[in-house]
Parts: C-alpha cells; sequence; structure tokens
C-alpha cells in the first residue's frame, strides 16, 4: 500500500518553497524536503503568489492508501520579511483554517495555534536551509493556512480536544502509513495529557459512541468530556497508568466489553471475535441447560446472545461474573497500579452489570460535571 505525507510534511514543503521564492526570486513548482522519517518528500508547487516583500503558495495534502479526510486538501505557507526588530529568527504563526488550541495537554499552549512541535521543527529547519542557500541572516514570519481547514474540524477530534476553528498541522515522522492505528492511540494519549493536566487522577472512558450515549442517557453524565478510547483499551490502560492516574470506569456495550472478560485488550474484530465462546462459558458457569449455551453459540450478534441469557432468568448472575472479570483483567494489565471498574449495557435491555464500586463513579463524575456548568 502507498504511503502519503503529513499537513506538517505539506506546511514544511510550501514554507521552503515560498522562503526560496521571496529569497532568490525565482520560480518554484517544485520542492523536496526530508521528512523525519527520512523519507524524501516531492511536492508541486501550487497556486503562486508572488510579491516584492512576500510570496504564498500551496501543497496538496496526498494521504496515500490511508483514508484521511484531509487528502486532496491545499496546505499554504505565506513566507514575508519579519519586523525590523526581528533581526534573525523564524516565527511561526497559524491563519485561515488553522485551529487554535484553547485547553490545556496539548502539544501546544493555550492560545497557540494548532502547529505541532514536528512540524514546527520541519519548517524551521527547511527554510533556514534556504536561508543559508541564499546567504540571508534576516528574519521570515511564515503563516500556514488551510481555506478549508474550518470546515474540515467537524469531521475531526479538534473539537473535542479543544481546538477551534480549523484542523491541526500534524506528524511526527511526516509520512502517513495506510491504515495505522498510531493516530488514533496518538489522540487517546492526548486526551489522558489533557484530563491529567486539569488535575484528575480519575478517568472515565468509553469504546465508542454507544458508550457515550448510554451515559449521557441513563446517569445524566457527559462521557464526551472523558475519553473515547476505541478498540485500544489496552493501551489506554497502560498509558492511563503511566500518567498517573488512579482510578479508571470503563462504560460499554456487551458486544465490545465481552472480549474483555477474556483478557482481550484491543477489541478490534481483526485481533479477536469469540464473543459467543466467552458468553456460552459464563453461561456454563452459571448452569444454563445445554441446549440454551448450544443457542448461544449460534447467535450471530451478542444482543441476540442476551435474549437467550435472558429466558434461561440468569442475565443478572451471568453479567455480574462477566463485570467482575472485566475488572480482573483491567487491574491485571494496570499491574494493580490503578483501580478499575466497568459498566456492561446492551440496545435492548440497558444496564446489564456493574462491578461493586461503580456507584461511586456516579457521585464524583456528578460532581465534576456539576462544577463544569
Amino acid at each position: 500500500m502507498r504511503y502519503g505525507f503529513t499537513t506538517g510534511s505539506c506546511a514544511a514543503a510550501a514554507a521552503k518553497a515560498a522562503a526560496y521564492m521571496l529569497l532568490t526570486g525565482f520560480k518554484k513548482i517544485e520542492i523536496t524536503i526530508e521528512t523525519p522519517k527520512g523519507i524524501p518528500y516531492k511536492a508541486n508547487v501550487l497556486d503562486i503568489m508572488r510579491s516584492e516583500n512576500e510570496v504564498r503558495c500551496a501543497v496538496e495534502k496526498d494521504g496515500g492508501d490511508d483514508p484521511d479526510i484531509t487528502t486532496g486538501t491545499w496546505i499554504y505557507a505565506e513566507v514575508s520579511y519579519a519586523e525590523e526588530n526581528v533581526k534573525q529568527g523564524i516565527i511561526i504563526e497559524g491563519g485561515i483554517g488553522v485551529g487554535r488550541v484553547t485547553k490545556l495537554g496539548l502539544d501546544q499552549p493555550v492560545g497557540n495555534a494548532a502547529i505541532n512541535r514536528v512540524p514546527r521543527e520541519m519548517i524551521k529547519k527547511e527554510v533556514l536551509e534556504v536561508c543559508r542557500l541564499a546567504d540571508y541572516k534576516g528574519g521570515l514570519r511564515i503563516e500556514i493556512s488551510v481555506p478549508e481547514g474550518e470546515k474540515l474540524c467537524e469531521r475531526t477530534f479538534n473539537p473535542r480536544l479543544g481546538i477551534v476553528g480549523g484542523i491541526s498541522i500534524l506528524g511526527t515522522s511526516g509520512i502517513v502509513e495506510p491504515m495505522s492505528s498510531q493516530a488514533l492511540i496518538d489522540t487517546i494519549r492526548v486526551e489522558l495529557r489533557q484530563r491529567r493536566a486539569l488535575g484528575y487522577d480519575y478517568v472515565a472512558v468509553s469504546p465508542g459512541n454507544y458508550g457515550l450515549d448510554f451515559m449521557k442517557k441513563t446517569y445524566g453524565y457527559d462521557l464526551d468530556k472523558s475519553v473515547k478510547c476505541s478498540n485500544f483499551i489496552g493501551a489506554t490502560i497502560d498509558m492511563a497508568v503511566e500518567m498517573g492516574f488512579q482510578k479508571m470506569l470503563l462504560t460499554g456495550h456487551i458486544g465490545k466489553l465481552i472480549k474483555v472478560a477474556g483478557g482481550i485488550m484491543n477489541t478490534h474484530s481483526k485481533e479477536a471475535d469469540c464473543r459467543m465462546e466467552l458468553l456460552a462459558a459464563f453461561s456454563v458457569k452459571e448452569q444454563l441447560e445445554p441446549f440454551q449455551v448450544k443457542r448461544i453459540l449460534e447467535c450471530v450478534t451478542t444482543e441476540e446472545a442476551v435474549s437467550v441469557i435472558e429466558k434461561s432468568g440468569k442475565l443478572q448472575q451471568v453479567m455480574e461474573q462477566i463485570a467482575e472479570r472485566i475488572c480482573y483483567y483491567m487491574k491485571n494489565r494496570a499491574g494493580g497500579k490503578m483501580k478499575t471498574d466497568c459498566i456492561l449495557f446492551s440496545n435492548e435491555y440497558g444496564e446489564l452489570a456493574k462491578s461493586k464500586e461503580a456507584e461511586e463513579w456516579f457521585i464524583l463524575l456528578g460532581r465534576e460535571q456539576a462544577q463544569q456548568i
């Protein structure tokens, strides 16, 4: 599969091309930069606008074979001479369509443009190379902009993270690897770090929107203020422990969390799918009839399997066993360094079970939400 290049690489390429045209006076329709990964990026230079004191141009984002919403977007850089009092140095700013940081715990301080550290380093490195080539020792001002950024922002994690007004200029390697899960894990890390920066030593997490909606509807708590861990439950636990969290509440649909009851910490179907086998095993332990266990094994969905268990009259017992086992494996993954609780639900039956001390979370989370209103 074909890899692509990050918004950070595009910004650096556009900035280098614009700086070259400003300082040399020559037009540049193609530019090459070196990514942190060591892979050269050769980009076409688009929509060039030149004047005596500034140059603006764009590079089109190519996400490769990764399903990236920014693919095809034009990333602009405008390079101009810095004010006279800036004798040397590169000033990097965000323009239209580049988000602005409003919450603690992100790569950039509150108030800064959401141009992350590595892209800033890439931009500076590439532009300084041009300065050396042109023997220019003065200062330059670089503004990165993304005309479509404000619209694209609505389809990213940025509003949730507290980045407003546009997309982020991202990338640590400079390239986009097809189907890489690293971007999701990085987002989870950011959300955890933000929460820790606000002083909380406890965190409620959920694999996805089902869990968020359930908590809001059932308990009135907006989990959107907390962390969405996708399939990466084990990695989320690891990062939470690393950051010093003391408690974690995991809320999720039985279809996801039943896997955790078997010690599976990445719940994506390509990693493992033994939902019916685990439900059948817990049902055997609670002495369901053999024909009922057989029906569970033949089910296609966990909702269907839960219905079979419910008709046996032992739904509560089975689900309590599952909740207990989920907490066991979460605690085991955390190395005993973090207290763990869970809440299980299904679409049809609502709450199925919760760990013994999960009730304490409703007080804790309710108090936090009241403080945020």
